[in-house]
C-alpha cells in the first residue's frame, strides 16, 4: 500500500547525491552554479514568497549571488582553522567541514529528467567545475540565518532578484506556510526544515561537551576536539574519536498514527488531545519506543491512550513531518466497540469515542483544505472558527462543524478520509490505487 500513495511532504523529489557530500570540491563548485537555489530559514520559519495579485504563496528561492553576503568567506566547504583558509589535510574529521559562517545544508539536485538521470558517480567529479556545469537540473541548499544580524538579512532579501519584484517576502510560521505549498516545494520544505532544526539543536558534542561543527554539507556533526589543530592538553580523549569517530547523524523519530475501526468497518475511534484546539479530533498517535516494532507501538499506544486492545494491524503509508523531524507511519487496526474506552491511563486525551461514517463525512464536508493551496488549512490547527456565513435577514452567524478534522496535508486526514470514502475495508484489504 505504501508505494501506491504519496502523502503531502513525501515523495522526496531531489536526488540527494549523498555519496558526494564528503567532496568539498564538488560542493564548492555547485554553490557557484548560476542554477543553484537557496531556501532560507529563521528560527524554523521559511522565507515565503507571496504573489501580490493572486495571494498564492510558495517557498522563496534565492540565487547564490543573492545570498553571497550571508555565506561568509570562501571556501564554503573544506574550511581551515581560520576564516578564508582551506583545510590542507584529508582526514575524515574535516571532510567538507564548515567551521565558519551560518549553517548550510546541501539538499540535492532536482533533475530535469529524473527518469533518465545519470548516475553521477564520484569519479565524474575529478574536475568538479566541469562536471557541475554539465548537471541537468537545479541544485538546492538551505541556509539558516537565525544568528545573523537582522538588518543584514533584510538587506540581502530586499536586494535579491525576488526582492526587486512585486512579490512579498517574509519569514512565515511553518505550519501556516506548509498548506500553501505545492507537492514539490512541500517535500523540499520538509527535508530542509528537519535538517535546519537538527543542526540548530546540536551545538555541542554529547560525549564530552565540546562545541560541534558541520561536516558533509550539514549532514554530519563532529566534536571540535577531533580537529587536527585542536588543543586537547590536559583533556581526556573524546569517546567520539574511537572507531568511526561516532559522528552524529541526522535523526528521524518514527511515530505511529492509527485509525481503529470495528469489525463491520462502519465506525472508527477518534480522540481529542488536551492540547488540541477546540472541537478538533483526530486519529491517535505516539512515538515508537526502543525495542518495539511498529505493530507493537500501535498496540501499546492504543492501550495507553484509550484502554483499547487492537488486532489486524496493517500499514497504509508514511509522511515526513518536519516538526521537528518525525516520520508519521499510518496504520489501520481493528477493535471491539463494546469494550469501554478509557482515557485515565496516561491522561493524554481529553476525550475519545467511536464515530460513524456519517458523522465523519459530515465533519469532513466542513473541513477546509480540499486543495493544497487552500489558505484556510492553517485554521484547522488553530483556535479560529469557521468563516461567518450570512443567515436569515442578513444576520451573520458562525458556521461551526460538529467537530474539526485534520486537513489532507496531514496523514491523519488522509487515513480518516480514505476510510470514510470506503477505500479501506474492515478486513485485510486496502483498495487499489488511492
Amino acid at each position: 500500500m505504501g508505494e501506491n500513495f504519496v502523502n503531502f511532504m513525501g515523495g522526496s523529489p531531489l536526488n540527494r547525491l549523498s555519496w558526494l557530500r564528503p567532496s568539498q570540491s564538488f560542493l564548492n563548485a555547485v554553490v557557484a552554479s548560476p542554477t543553484t537555489r537557496w531556501v532560507l530559514f529563521k528560527s524554523g520559519m521559511p522565507l515565503i514568497e507571496t504573489n501580490p495579485t493572486t495571494e498564492k504563496r510558495t517557498l522563496a528561492l534565492l540565487t547564490t549571488n543573492d545570498v553571497k553576503p550571508l555565506l561568509g568567506s570562501e571556501p564554503y566547504f573544506g574550511q581551515g582553522q581560520n576564516p578564508g583558509e582551506a583545510c590542507t589535510t584529508e582526514a575524515p574529521a574535516v571532510e567538507a567541514a564548515r567551521l565558519h559562517g551560518p549553517p548550510i545544508v546541501f539538499l540535492g539536485l532536482n533533475e530535469t529528467s529524473p527518469d533518465n538521470a545519470a548516475a553521477l558517480p564520484s569519479s565524474d567529479f575529478k574536475d568538479p567545475h566541469a562536471a557541475v556545469a554539465n548537471l541537468e537540473g537545479t541544485p538546492y541548499f538551505s541556509l539558516d540565518v537565525v544568528d545573523l544580524e537582522e538588518s543584514q538579512v533584510d538587506e540581502v532579501i530586499q536586494n535579491s532578484e525576488l526582492g526587486k519584484t512585486d512579490a512579498k517576502l517574509a519569514f512565515t510560521d511553518p505550519r501556516a506556510a506548509m498548506g500553501s505549498l505545492d507537492l514539490f516545494t512541500a517535500a523540499v520544505f520538509a527535508q530542509a526544515r528537519s535538517m535546519v532544526d537538527w543542526n540548530e539543536r546540536n551545538k555541542f558534542c554529547p560525549a564530552c561537551g565540546s562545541p560541534s561543527y558541520s561536516l558533509w554539507a550539514g549532514w554530519k556533526l563532529s566534536c571540535s576536539s577531533l580537529l587536527p589543530w585542536a588543543d586537547n592538553t590536559g583533556k581526556k580523549p573524546c569517546p567520539s574519536g574511537r572507531g568511526l569517530n561516532n559522528f552524529c547523524h541526522p535523526r528521524t523519530d518514527p511515530v505511529v498514527i492509527m485509525v481503529v475501526m470495528n469489525e463491520a468497518g462502519d465506525k472508527i475511534i477518534l480522540g481529542r488531545n488536551k492540547k488540541f484546539p477546540p472541537k478538533f479530533y483526530s486519529a491517535l498517535a505516539g512515538f515508537v519506543e526502543p525495542g518495539e516494532s511498529y505493530e507493537d507501538a500501535v498496540k501499546r499506544e492504543m492501550w495507553e491512550e484509550a484502554g483499547v486492545k487492537v488486532w489486524n494491524i496493517r500499514y497504509h503509508s508514511g509522511q515526513p513531518w518536519p516538526f521537528p523531524a518525525n516520520l508519521m507511519l499510518g496504520f489501520y487496526a481493528t477493535a471491539d466497540p463494546s469494550a469501554p474506552i478509557r482515557t485515565d491511563l496516561d491522561n493524554e486525551l481529553e476525550d475519545a469515542g467511536w464515530y460513524t461514517r456519517e458523522e465523519v463525512l459530515a465533519a469532513l464536508a466542513q473541513t477546509p483544505g480540499t486543495g493544497h493551496n487552500d489558505k484556510k488549512i492553517a485554521s484547522v490547527w488553530t483556535d479560529d472558527k469557521a468563516k461567518p456565513q450570512s443567515g436569515p435577514n442578513g444576520v451573520v452567524k458562525e458556521e461551526e462543524p460538529l467537530f474539526k478534522m485534520p486537513p489532507p496535508t496531514a496523514i491523519a486526514g488522509v487515513l480518516i478520509k480514505h476510510w470514510a470514502e470506503g477505500k479501506i475495508e474492515a478486513g485485510n484489504a486496502i483498495k487499489g490505487n488511492l
